[in-house]
């Protein structure tokens, strides 16, 4: 009865360990939880856990547990194993059937000695060496294969000394612990492989995005920094956030799969821009396309002075028969003059073309005089318009480099990342990934773009997400326009942005009081943009200085 009630035991813990091995995401305490519920079901003193090398041709230590030697290896222990993988093939080409676990796997069959000691065909004088150098005697064995669900080995389990509960004797493993090994082999197997696909699948959605990703830094080096660099900062502040005890956000709890989610969200977030045109993307001066128009004013500009000086010449010859002895030294001042005035209005628009924060109007209206100022007769030798619609409209940006048309077409990015990210049919634990990718260019008042969510309506990963994209762009070093901010001033900007309804100022303080952006700027940041910040002015007047 005693027999038949330990069996029901065992196969109620069988049960009980396939739910917990389902459950488990972690390939080391999988790995572990198999060996330690095998040790378990079997009363088995000690074991290892191997699995199938890449190469097919070897097996690799992954645990190792024995309750009489204390040894704990591999797995959650913390310890690395010494141990060199078995060898399924000798040196000589043959299958390597003189070690147990080698035997096990290359036949595919479970093997159950009572004592090692007296098995014939197997070499354990390596386990002798042990046992002689420590005191331990192995005696019974059972090795059982690992297959998946295409019926390929992917490891061996494999058990040492049965200990019979009620005497503590090494005794052999039973028929009916075989039998229970067996099957938990068969379930731990198929656990270890759908593990082992997901991360496949995972390390191969990953390299999907990567790939979009070196797409679009192959495209524009500046935009690919800046696709990396975002879900880090992303990443950094949402920790800290969760990490905050008290505050609005003190319930904040991410699950391993809300991080990943909001991570993919980061790689993701502006994937919209593989349709941005680059000359829009990598506009480093107001007159940038293919190339920097300011040269062709250049080439009018000279155009100018070789008119102005043969009109000069011209006028010269004229005056030579004048009784007039000052007429050839004025027209000489003149003309002078006439050069400087186009030189200054050269470097004038040589400046106006460089992006910057605000320009001023009347530097606007000093483009626009220029343009009226003057004509020149082209290559047809028809006169024109010194500067062209399209060039007044360019150096007169306010600020940036950017028109109103190619800001929209820049910020027409996010709609396709959202049409993109939409179009995909995400597993569950990604379903918000378009969510939260998709809304990093919104305003907690409602005035961001594209559709104008106030901070309600956005998740707090959204909103973590919209600092991250700000603070990466004020601070990169690497964009065409524009050196990078210093440490002060983009956090100065930040503060204005938590005041007027752009960013959460809730998640500005956390962002401020818990140093991201200074363990974020020590990694990304130039030295001369890592200058002191006084963070008692930065938060504030409804935040609490930091202590």
């Amino acid at each position: 009865m005693n027999t038949v009630n330990d069996l029901l035991r065992r196969f109620e813990e069988l049960n009980d360990i396939g739910a917990a091995l389902s459950s488990e995401k972690d390939i080391d305490c999988l790995l572990e939880k198999i060996l330690v519920a095998a040790k378990e079901i079997t009363h088995a003193d000690g074991g290892t856990l191997y699995s199938m090398c890449e190469d097919g041709a070897r097996l690799q230590f992954e645990i190792v547990r024995n309750d009489s030697l204390n040894i704990s290896m591999g797995g959650t222990s913390g310890k690395s194993i010494p141990f060199a993988a078995l060898p399924l093939v000798t040196e000589d080409g043959l299958p390597n059937n003189s070690m147990i676990a080698a035997y096990c796997a290359i036949h595919q069959a479970t093997i159950n000695l009572a004592d090692a000691y007296e098995a014939k065909g197997f070499d354990f004088s390596g386990t002798r060496t042990f046992d002689k150098s420590t005191g331990y005697r192995s005696k019974s064995f059972l090795a059982v294969p690992m297959k998946n669900h295409e019926n390929e080995i992917i490891g061996v389990l494999q058990l040492i000394n049965a200990i019979e509960p009620d005497t503590g004797l090494i005794v052999s493993f039973s028929p009916a612990a075989q039998r229970l090994v067996e099957s938990l082999a068969s379930q731990a197997a198929i656990a270890l492989s759908n593990r082992q696909l997901i991360l496949q699948q995972e390390a191969l959605f990953e390299s999907f995005i990567s790939m979009i990703n070196f797409a679009l830094d192959d495209k524009s080096a500046y935009t690919g920094g800046h696709c990396q660099r975002v879900p880090t900062l992303t990443m950094m502040l949402a920790e800290a956030v969760e990490e905050t005890a008290e505050g609005p956000f003190a319930s904040f709890k991410m699950t391993d799969q809300d991080r990943y989610e909001l991570k993919i969200a980061g790689l993701l977030h502006d994937c919209g821009k593989i349709t941005t045109p680059v000359h829009v993307v990598d506009k480093a001066t107001k007159l940038q396309t293919i190339f920097d128009r300011i040269e062709l004013i250049d080439t009018r500009f000279e155009v100018l002075k070789r008119d102005a000086e043969i009109a000069m010449l011209k006028a010269r010859l004229a005056v030579r028969a004048s009784p007039e002895p000052d007429a050839e030294s004025e027209l000489e001042t003149k003309f002078s003059r006439q050069i400087a005035q186009i030189d200054s209005d050269r470097e004038f628009l040589r400046r106006a073309n460089i992006g910057s924060e605000s320009m001023r109007e009347e530097d606007r209206q000093a483009v626009r005089d220029i343009g009226a100022r003057y004509r020149w007769v082209g290559a047809q030798g028809a006169a024109a318009d010194f500067l062209t619609a399209d060039e007044i409209e360019n150096l007169v940006v306010r600020s940036g480099t950017l028109t109103r048309a190619e800001r929209d077409i820049i910020n027409n990015h996010i709609v396709v990342t959202i049409k993109m990210l939409e179009s995909l049919p995400w597993v569950k634990h990604l379903k918000r990934v378009p969510e939260y990718a998709g809304g990093h260019h919104e305003r907690m008042d409602g005035k961001g773009y594209p559709r104008g969510l106030t901070r309600d309506q956005m998740p707090v990963q959204t909103r973590i997400m919209g600092i991250a994209d700000i603070f990466e762009a004020l601070t990169a070093n690497d964009r065409p326009y524009k050196p990078g901010k210093t440490l002060s001033e983009s956090l100065a900007i930040l503060k204005k942005f938590s005041l007027n309804g752009h960013i959460d100022p809730d998640l500005f303080e956390i962002f401020v009081r818990s140093k991201v952006y200074l363990k974020y700027a020590q990694a990304f940041l130039g030295p001369e943009q890592m200058d002191a910040v006084d963070e008692s002015t930065i938060i504030g007047p409804t935040l609490k200085p930091l202590g």
